[in-house]
């Protein structure tokens, strides 16, 4: 297969692959660790996936950490 058909599969199945990929990695994480360790792992993943995509959104850093630690009453 030339390099183009490779890229046209991945791009046509990429949610297969990332799918059999975050298997693959839980298993080894339950193997390893226990199963409530690797769910946890994943569950600090998904937060710190987030915060980061909330960071992306919003060019300003310092607003955004403020916004995530005030409470709601203090910023009406």
């Amino acid at each position: 297969m030339s390099e183009m058909n490779w890229l046209v599969v991945i791009s046509k199945h990429w949610g297969k692959i990332l799918g059999g990929l975050l298997g693959l990695i839980f298993a080894l994480l339950v193997i390893n660790y226990g199963f409530w360790w690797s769910v946890f792992i994943f569950i600090c993943i998904g937060i710190g996936l987030l915060i980061g995509w909330k960071l992306d959104l919003d060019n300003d850093i310092g607003a955004s950490i403020k916004r995530i630690f005030t409470k709601k009453d203090d910023l009406e």
